[in-house]
């Protein structure tokens, strides 16, 4: 697996990891097949070095991958500090576009899938609202933290434990990852998380369209995936993000491995299996 370096206006260094599809796999039936590159968003405080599982699995499937890497986290320079100011906006209209040219340059002529591992789908769908080409979204336990699709104890906690991350990473200039396990993080990136976690909206800091409409306005077609036992987005959650995409033609899957949130990553067979027929089925 090669890695490009990808750089940002601000300086910011992507690393974009890059695999070819097997040869045996990549030949073309007809010249009116898709040939799809899938490009590869991560979760929140999951380096895209992470992936190299799940990319190896869909090049053996016949796909040529990408792995993108959200800014401020895995092997991105620099890390998030007082002075970083990026959030969901930026990472949407500046990043992933850089990500997806990076990979078209590696593989030209191909079409770009998303698949959006948790932020990284919410992430996906942003840009999905803002582009012209895209083959297709793959979003994979990616819900939002609206605190109407969790249940108990857990609707009023994540009213208040995003309050409190938003304050803590206003005070301290950024989000130090004190609990949760979600990396540090830009403080714009947090105060965004937490307005959607407060509103069920994508009203993120700096936005020069109003996401909301165009969300609904996508066309490209969605194959949204439930992760058995995840606990960071079930079930209500995932509807909740799939539920905005009205004018996609979504495709519902349970992967129905107890996985949890993170663990279909080390053992992505069987969801590649699913991401394979839905796309050539396109």
């Amino acid at each position: 697996m090669e890695s490009v370096a990808t750089q940002m206006p601000d300086g910011t260094v992507l690393p974009v990891r890059l695999l070819a599809a097997k040869k045996a796999r990549a030949e073309r039936s007809s010249p009116d097949v898709i040939e799809p590159v899938v490009v590869i968003m991560p979760g929140m405080g999951v380096g895209g070095r992470y992936y190299t599982v799940v990319a190896g699995a869909l090049a053996e499937r016949g796909f040529d991958v990408a792995v993108g890497e959200l800014r401020g986290q895995g092997d991105c320079a620099p890390r998030p500090h007082s002075n970083s100011v990026f959030g969901y906006h930026d990472i949407a209209a500046v990043d992933i576009p850089a990500i997806i040219q990076t990979a078209l340059e590696r593989f030209p002529g191909r079409t770009p899938f998303l698949l959006g591992h948790s932020m990284g789908g919410q992430l996906s769908v942003l840009y999905a609202a803002r582009a012209r080409h895209l083959g297709g979204l793959i979003l994979v336990g990616a819900g939002t933290p609206y605190y109407k699709g969790r249940s108990g104890v857990m609707s009023p906690g994540i009213v208040a434990g995003s309050a409190v991350m938003s304050l803590a990473s206003r005070v301290a200039g950024y989000w130090p990852d004190l609990v949760g396990g979600f990396g540090r993080q830009s403080k714009v990136l947090i105060a965004d998380w937490a307005r959607l976690a407060r509103t069920g909206r994508f009203v993120p800091t700096g936005a020069d369209i109003d996401y909301e409409t165009r969300i609904g306005q996508i066309t490209a077609p969605v194959l949204s995936i439930t992760l058995g036992d995840d606990d960071f987005s079930p079930p209500a959650s995932v509807e909740h993000l799939a539920g905005k995409l009205i004018g996609s033609d979504v495709t519902r899957w349970n992967l129905p491995s107890p996985t949890g949130h993170n663990g279909w990553i080390r053992d992505p067979g069987l969801l590649a299996d699913r991401v394979e027929k839905w796309i050539r089925d396109r």
